[in-house]
């Protein structure tokens, strides 16, 4: 119980902001330098909210969480830029040292507030920037879906 209290109070050192991480079971391998949560796994940092059936927490040689990866219905609530967004993929991965989110594999992230969906094999997100890339598979494009108002077209 010590050693997941310790666990705890570094991934809110890491952040400088409360996480909590929830799950129906926990494995830790301190020779591994890594941590897993499996079943209903729930990790909320500030407002996102990160679910999946599976995440491991990889930490470096400091003991501080370096690549949350998480798989299994993986799905991302999070806001860039004052902007809620949602994403979903095979695999959602954060690096926290450069506040990045990456999703692998049948990806697809939608802008909320403007309902703009963008979909492709893998994207990136940058909470600092805001930026995000998107690339396409290797026999398809990117697919990028918005809303225009026809109306206001060439108005301004």
């Amino acid at each position: 119980m010590r050693k997941v209290i310790i666990f705890f109070l570094i991934l809110e050192s890491v952040f400088c902001a409360k996480v909590q991480i929830t799950a129906k079971k926990f494995l830790a391998d301190e020779l591994k330098a890594k941590v897993e949560f499996l079943g209903d796994v729930v990790i909320t940092k500030q407002k996102d909210i990160l679910k999946a059936d599976k995440l491991i927490v990889n930490f470096d040689k400091n003991k501080k969480p370096k690549l949350y990866t998480a798989t299994g219905h993986a799905t991302l609530l999070m806001f860039l830029k004052n902007k809620q967004y949602f994403a979903k993929g095979d695999k959602l991965i954060y690096e926290p040292r450069l506040d990045q989110y990456y999703i692998k594999g049948n990806a697809f992230l939608e802008d909320r507030s403007t309902n703009k969906k963008v979909f492709g094999q893998n994207i990136s997100v940058n909470q600092n920037s805001g930026q995000y890339e998107v690339n396409g598979k290797k026999d398809e494009p990117v697919k990028f879906i918005f809303e225009v108002d026809e109306k206001q077209v060439g108005k301004n």
